[in-house]
């Protein structure tokens, strides 16, 4: 008893660092005065004037487009050089695997200053495109990593008896070998976007001065004093992902779900 207890209070205790300051945002999100300390009485009125705060809006714009795209493009490059690595032999495709997962382990401000200097000796001005670029460089292994292991799971006998069946090349791709990695490539995809949401170093040092992501943008906020419309991006943002893996997470346990038959 005593060491069920225990665990469960550090368990408690961990999830109380962890989203104790979340729920205090989406608190002050709701506050109608503009102090941390004080409680000036429940408001919507944050919410309408972060959706009137044109600059806000338009990072978050920005890094809905960059943050899809670059997932999107990182998806299907990482898929393909997956594929391609995965029918190697064994010595160059863990060579491979261990230059693509040097970018993981690296620390984000080489990375991020390794491609600004690139685009400054290109002479390539730093702006959108720089960053969507950016952004996809980095989200490549993060794709590969998660369609690797489902690959390797595969039998390549099934491909290779479509094809023996009379099914091109891209016909068996498409009905024998993508189903099966499917949960993989979304995976992958979803890792992606949240990477590319989320990164604000990379972002830093190859946007131009005219191009802000949110977290570009709320970084310079913050330098000039948080405004409550932070409070309630953030919640909103929170919300939606809370949203989303509640979602997902159904679908799944759905999906393992056994089913009865009479």
């Amino acid at each position: 008893m005593v060491k069920r207890f225990f665990e469960r209070f550090y368990v408690g205790i961990i999830l109380l660092f962890l989203y104790a300051p979340i729920v205090i945002l989406i608190v002050l999100s709701f506050n109608a005065s503009k102090s941390r300390a004080k409680w000036g009485g429940f408001t919507l009125h944050w919410y309408q004037e972060l959706f009137q705060n044109e600059a806000i809006m338009n990072a978050l714009y920005t890094t809905l487009i960059i943050a899809f795209t670059s997932a999107l493009i990182a998806t299907l490059l990482g898929t393909a050089a997956s594929i391609a690595m995965n029918s190697m032999k064994k010595t160059p495709r863990t060579i491979l695997m261990g230059i693509t997962n040097i970018p993981m382990l690296n620390a984000d401000i080489v990375t991020g200053i390794s491609l600004m200097l690139i685009f400054v000796a290109l002479n390539y001005t730093l702006g959108f495109t720089s960053v969507l670029m950016a952004h996809i460089t980095f989200n490549i292994p993060y794709v590969i990593l998660s369609v690797m292991p489902k690959l390797r799971q595969l039998n390549p006998n099934t491909y290779e008896a479509a094809q023996d069946l009379g099914a091109t090349p891209f016909y068996a791709f498409y009905k024998v070998i993508l189903p099966d990695i499917l949960p993989g490539v979304l995976s992958g995809f979803f890792l992606a976007f949240t990477m590319s949401l989320d990164d604000f170093v990379i972002t830093h040092f190859t946007k131009g001065p005219e191009t802000n992501t949110l977290s570009t943008k709320i970084y310079t906020e913050v330098r000039k004093g948080i405004k409550p419309e932070i409070y309630a991006l953030s919640t909103l943002m929170f919300l939606t992902v809370l949203v989303l893996l509640i979602i997902i997470n159904r679908r799944n346990s759905e999906k393992k779900a056994p089913t009865r038959t009479i």
